[in-house]
């Protein structure tokens, strides 16, 4: 068997960090109904088509229906056309991206599973519903209530029409949709995870179809810029198997720096076998990237060394195709517009972000917040969910090296009593420590922004629009210190719980500039011209920048959405200023030069 070294998956593949060769996209016209509920695939008259995966609110989907709560789908697919048709001892796997927020699914007729959650994907295997003959047809039946407020909802209305910070409504199926052919006994999953800043990797690899007296094993190769690193080969004593590989120190001179940052976003390349013997049962296609971040002596970290985050508020909503991106391409051109803007991350607000943007942003060098989207009352069903949502999250996005911080609650939405409930604020600690449980190597804030419960970071959200005042609250260590200890204006409270000594603030909302285009819009505070805009924008972050007592910003927002356009970008992705003026009044240094 000759090796080369690994390459990453193509760049269209729905799981860039794991992904096999035999794949087939569903995307595309599918037939289409409203249902309703406790109905069945023999009660729907399929009466017109929807473009896939665009939700049918959308005006990309054909439809642009203002509300559907039970939207119903069906497409046939070809085995030996669609799809290589599974051989012996292999298995067809359907998966889907995103269905909001309850799927059910049928293959030829039998109902094969349903999954309840609407910002995470989920796996079916399919092959013993496979009817005979190479035709086979898929149905989905979504459920997404618009006025259940305790299911996660995130930026979507509830309302029948957008307002205020709201947004159009993505029900159904807004992801993708895809066929995979993979062996009966194959690898499942693998979570990376840097243990230190001298580049210790360690693998926890997950195999489906292990036996004890099966004589398995793994192997991780890895290379970088296409220079082989080794492989590492362990038997599979277990169905979970460990692999560690030090990789930090380079192996040839001509070897570039390993470690990712947004100024050097190197990555490591995968390439996970399965193997008895000689025999390759089955491989994976991946890529990590060796990262630590963590939080010491007031500051915040990344591969131990102090980082200053200049992030960007990341709605990820379209016009014509709310939070589906319109293309590929789409995702590429909004992370090199966030980097060009000068920003070195972003928080991805309210809604889970496409893998293949995490992509992305794992190749340009961004860090990214990941915010779990939030429902609107508190609940046990709301807890459980949120709970759900986020160990999913973790699960599908722990291998991209941009990822540095989850997000479980955003300021208190979803648990509005939680500066005097104790139940309340138990929920957001509990979801702190759940987040760090499941993924010790990130940064975890339970809350974030108004009432503080728990969290790695204090996150502060203020929309003053006087550099004064800024600098008055942010200018220093002492200042923050200050103002943490207090009560804002309009009586909101800062902190439940004063933190652990030395806890870094980050002013993770702040800015919200508005140049508006329409009479009915609205942001944070409005400026005449694009000139004005720069101005503010650079006054407001002059005083919240490295110098101050922060160890970081997060500015709202990166473009207009409906009726909020306090965007940096109007609603097309067209920046409202120059991309050069915007990155100086962002603060940021000049490109660094490449190192390869």
């Amino acid at each position: 068997m000759v090796d080369t070294p690994p390459a990453r998956p193509a760049p269209d593949h729905p799981r860039p960090t794991f992904a096999r060769p035999r794949w087939a996209c569903l995307d595309g016209p599918w037939d289409f109904a409203e249902g309703r509920p406790g109905d069945t695939p023999r009660d729907w008259d399929w009466d017109c088509t929807i473009e896939v995966p665009f939700p049918p609110e959308s005006a990309a989907s054909g439809l642009g229906l203002e509300r559907c709560d039970h939207p119903r789908y069906r497409r046939t697919f070809t085995l030996g056309s669609d799809i290589e048709a599974p051989g012996p001892g292999e298995r067809l796997l359907l998966h889907c991206e995103g269905v909001d927020h309850e799927a059910r699914v049928w293959v030829d007729g039998q109902f094969v599973g349903r999954h309840e959650g609407g910002y995470t994907p989920f796996t079916l295997d399919i092959t013993d519903a496979l009817g005979e003959g190479p035709g086979h047809e898929v149905v989905i039946a979504a459920t997404d209530l618009a006025r259940d407020l305790e299911q996660p909802r995130g930026k979507q209305d509830w309302h029948d029409q957008p307002h205020a910070i709201w947004y159009g409504r993505s029900s159904g199926i807004w992801r993708s949709v895809w066929l995979e052919v993979v062996p009966a006994t194959r690898l499942a999953s693998v979570a990376w995870t840097t243990l230190d800043t001298f580049g210790r990797l360690r693998g926890d690899i997950r195999i489906e179809g292990w036996a004890e007296d099966d004589d398995l094993a793994v192997e991780a190769s890895f290379a970088a810029a296409g220079i082989d690193l080794g492989t590492v080969r362990v038997g599979a004593t277990a169905s979970v198997v460990e692999v560690g590989a030090r990789l930090g120190r380079a192996a040839h001179a001509d070897t570039p720096l390993l470690y990712w940052t947004p100024d050097n976003p190197m990555l490591i390349d995968v390439r996970l076998r399965l193997v008895r013997g000689d025999e390759v049962l089955d491989e994976v296609a991946g890529y990590t990237g060796l990262r630590t971040i963590g939080v010491r002596g007031g500051t915040v970290e990344l591969n131990g060394v102090a980082v200053f985050s200049r992030l960007v508020l990341e709605q990820a909503y379209w016009p014509d195709t709310h939070f589906t991106a319109p293309s590929l391409e789409a995702l590429r051109a909004e992370a090199e517009l966030i980097k060009g803007m000068g920003f070195n991350g972003l928080r991805i607000h309210q809604v889970s972000a496409d893998p293949r943007f995490l992509r992305t942003c794992d190749e340009v060098g961004l860090m990214v917040w990941a915010d779990v989207p939030a429902a609107y009352v508190h609940t046990p069903r709301s807890t459980a969910l949120n709970s759900r949502t986020l160990t999913e999250l973790v699960e599908r996005d722990r291998n991209h090296p941009s990822v540095v911080a989850w997000v479980p609650y955003n300021e208190s939405w979803g648990v509005f009593e939680v500066a005097d409930s104790a139940q309340q604020q138990a929920a957001v600690r509990a979801a702190y420590w759940l987040a760090k449980a499941l993924d010790p190597s990130r940064l975890a804030i339970g809350n974030d922004g108004w009432e503080n419960v728990a969290g790695d970071l204090v996150g502060v959200h203020d929309y003053t629009h006087d550099p004064a005042v800024l600098a008055a609250r942010y200018g220093s260590p002492d200042a923050v210190s200050a103002t943490l200890s207090g009560v804002r204006p309009g009586g909101k409270l800062l902190l439940v719980d004063a933190p652990t000594p030395g806890t870094p603030a980050v002013l993770s909302e702040f800015g919200g500039v508005s140049l508006p285009r329409e009479a009915d819009s609205w942001g944070y505070g409005a400026v005449p011209d694009a000139s004005a805009l720069l101005g503010k924008v650079a006054g407001l972050v002059a005083k919240v920048g490295a110098a101050s007592g922060l160890v970081g910003f997060c500015w709202t927002q990166l473009t207009d959405c409906l009726q909020e356009q306090n965007g940096l970008a109007w609603p097309d992705r067209t920046p409202k200023a120059p991309l050069g003026a915007l990155r100086e009044a962002i603060g940021a240094q000049p490109p660094p030069i490449s190192l390869l």
